[in-house]
């Protein structure tokens, strides 16, 4: 018997939550996305953060199909010098803080915060692990054990033991960072809780503290790395630097990958009292080495990080003012926009579908979704995006005025 993708889709693969209405993609260049129909859509969320130069761009693309005829998978990671590898390695260091000297490969974000909470401890010899409210750091056992948001792991207790949370941005916690902490797992910006922009000296203040008790200050930018926020990396806004920082998402400008950049000293712990103290068959693979190396290539030729900023502002002017946008908080081109209530965001978000927008919520923040294009968009698009979106929002808001 013969099934379409779709119905294999629904009979066959398992998914994390009910898609009643999928869209069928065949195709994706640039921002946008086409389906089976022949329909194009711009793609407002880039995958969440991870196509940060377009769908299918041409430098990446040419630099998959160069890899893959010289080789692929060769052995489990560390174990040969592979070109892709360490080239991406000596191009992220030379565009870090020299503390960030030492890049290990993986296959996820998730995974880049279970090799840094595992470094943190074999650092420090300590347990206890503190993260905040709102966080989210991903959904393997000991990144979900950081995530603050207990409805979404309570059917999966017990999880890590010896973990505290704070709020985010609330200076009074940070005393409840002690000589007892290993680690203090941060979102420079926090995404999920709807792109929550701490006070510049907050961050600082974090950082001090960490220092103070001999803590490690661990930075979560898989979502805001890259270019995302207007600077390369999110904690080049706040004039500290981390102990360690997670990386994935857009670092393979589509392929999968991931990272925790750390000291050469702190790394090398992992070789020894035990050997092996992180390893992983698959990380760095060196197709998506290649594809991650051309990536950032592009980001910083093409000046993205910067443009970022610009292209974000003008989203956030052309929305700020809108009668049923009740806030908009901006860092390069992650905007989240918070409608008046939840209500009107389901209007919102089923109104832009039609429009072919693709936008998204936030896990934590039902009342707002995020503008996430590509951050090679052009300001042409800009401008013909917040267009379709004042749109939707004035036929809203009209709809509204006729039942009072």
């Amino acid at each position: 018997m013969f099934l379409t993708d779709r119905e294999l889709f629904y009979r066959h693969l398992a998914i994390p939550a009910e898609v009643p209405d999928a869209i069928e993609i065949v195709k994706a260049e640039g921002i946008y996305v086409y389906d089976d129909m022949g329909n194009r859509y711009v793609d407002l969320v880039s995958g969440v953060s991870v196509s940060n130069v377009g769908h299918l761009h041409p430098e990446v693309v040419d630099a998959v199909k160069n890899q893959i005829t010289k080789y692929m998978h060769l052995m489990v990671y560390g174990k040969y010098i592979q070109s892709p590898q360490v080239q991406l390695a000596g191009l992220m260091a030379e565009n870090m803080p020299e503390k960030l000297n030492s890049v290990y490969f993986v296959n996820s974000g998730s995974e880049a915060i279970e090799g840094a909470l595992k470094l943190a401890k074999r650092i420090t010899g300590r347990t206890e692990m503190i993260s905040f409210k709102n966080a989210y750091h991903g959904h393997t056992h000991g990144a979900m054990s950081m995530l603050g948001n207990e409805e979404m792991k309570y059917a999966f207790y017990p999880l890590l033991p010896d973990i505290r949370f704070l709020n985010f941005n609330n200076f009074d916690d940070l005393a409840q960072i002690t000589k007892k902490t290993a680690c203090v797992l941060i979102e420079p910006i926090q995404a999920e809780a709807g792109i929550l922009i701490p006070d510049k000296n907050y961050i600082k203040a974090v950082r001090e503290r960490c220092d103070e008790v001999g803590a490690i200050l661990i930075f979560d930018e898989v979502q805001m790395g890259f270019g995302r926020t207007g600077k390369l990396f999110a904690f080049e806004h706040f004039d500290v630097v981390p102990d360690i920082i997670c990386l994935a998402k857009a670092m393979g400008g589509g392929m999968p990958i991931g990272a925790f950049v750390s000291s050469q000293k702190n790394m090398k712990l992992l070789t020894h009292n035990p050997e092996l103290g992180h390893i992983t068959t698959f990380g760095g693979h060196p197709v998506s080495c290649a594809a991650a190396l051309a990536s950032l290539k592009v980001i910083l030729r093409e000046n993205l990080a910067e443009s970022a900023q610009i292209k974000g502002r003008m989203f956030a002017k052309a929305l700020e003012d809108h009668p049923l946008v009740k806030d908009i908080r901006q860092i390069g081109l992650m905007l989240a926009v918070e409608l008046v209530d939840e209500s009107v965001t389901e209007k919102v978000i089923h109104g832009l579908y039609k429009e072919r927008l693709i936008i998204d919520r936030f896990l934590f923040h039902s009342t707002s979704f995020r503008i996430a294009p590509p951050l090679t968009i052009t300001e042409e698009e800009v401008k013909m995006i917040y267009s379709q979106i004042i749109k939707v929002l004035n036929n809203i808001l009209t709809d509204r005025k006729r039942k009072i």
